[in-house]
């Protein structure tokens, strides 16, 4: 064991530092410690990979261990390589692919109780270079759970909140508060805004939202608004919207079979919603985005 002088310590003063009482850890911290680790999985491309679009209950963080990709997340592509994390929120549509020539390895952990500022886009890209010390939790937890022992699930957990604190120095890495510490109405329209996410394409009632929660729908329809500046049934809509962007420019799904997978009761219900949220029509919004091109018949209203 190195002694304190190799530590850089003086060996002449006293050094010391007063942890801070737990009631008063900031609220960023307090979303952090409620991250809970669900899994672990280490992934090697080969010829079996499969590249679909899914989603998750949960977030996932991709730590890329070796070689180049793309991800696809929405409608956004981008490249990935060593050092990279790539952080996906619950509910949002992704897939990764490897390069040829550059076989791509990854560690996911999938992690509830966690959500990435990301807006919009649901995710958060991050290049790990010199974070040697969320690499050394990485490398213990895959360590673990390689031959998993007693005490493993706490060592791993404890390793996740390590990663998140040091990971909460950086600018560029932001985590949302949407549901706060607190047990009251605040955590429970947070709770219903993940139930949105991961059901959007079923057909919500505001009751059966409130019923998830176990409170009165007008009640939750206004701790709602006050939290989020917007209703639940607007933001389901709005949650429809986002994923429509997606299928209007990455498939050939009219836009009957559209509206019909993303839960609206009819083709012109979901064209008006998405002119009011967009400002044009869902086929303009398609044009735009192919340049024009590939307006087909598949594109047309019935």
């Amino acid at each position: 064991m190195r002694n304190l002088a190799e530590m850089g310590w003086s060996a002449v003063s006293t050094h010391q530092y007063i942890l801070a009482d737990r009631d008063r850890v900031p609220r960023g911290d307090a979303v952090r410690s409620r991250a809970r680790l669900r899994y672990v999985s280490c992934a090697h491309y080969s010829k079996d990979w499969t590249s679909q679009l899914h989603s998750h209950t949960c977030a996932e963080m991709f730590f890329i261990t070796g070689g180049h990709g793309d991800f696809l997340i929405r409608e956004e592509r981008f490249p990935v390589a060593v050092s990279d994390l790539v952080v996906v929120n619950a509910g949002v549509l992704h897939t990764e692919t490897s390069q040829n020539g550059s076989p791509m390895e990854y560690v996911v952990l999938g992690v509830e109780e966690l959500e990435t500022a990301g807006g919009v886009s649901g995710y958060s890209l991050l290049h790990l270079i010199a974070e040697d010390a969320v690499s050394s939790c990485l490398r213990t937890i895959t360590q673990e759970i390689r031959e998993p022992r007693a005490g493993c699930d706490e060592i791993c957990q404890r390793l996740l909140d390590v990663i998140l604190l040091r990971l909460g120095r950086r600018d560029d890495f932001a985590l949302s508060d949407a549901v706060p510490a607190s047990s009251g109405s605040s955590r429970e329209c947070g709770l219903v805004r993940r139930y949105i996410d991961n059901h959007f394409k079923e057909n919500l009632t505001l009751d059966q939202l409130a019923g998830v929660v176990h409170i009165n729908k007008y009640y939750l329809s206004h701790t709602f608004r006050r939290e989020f500046n917007t209703s639940p049934i607007s933001y389901l809509i709005s949650r429809r919207i986002q994923e429509s962007r997606f299928l209007l420019a990455e498939t050939d799904h009219s836009l009957s079979q559209i509206a019909q997978i993303l839960g609206f009761s009819s083709l012109s219900y979901f064209s008006q919603s998405f002119r009011r949220q967009e400002g044009m029509s869902p086929m303009e919004y398609r044009r735009k985005r192919r340049g024009g091109g590939r307006a087909g018949a598949r594109e047309q209203l019935s």
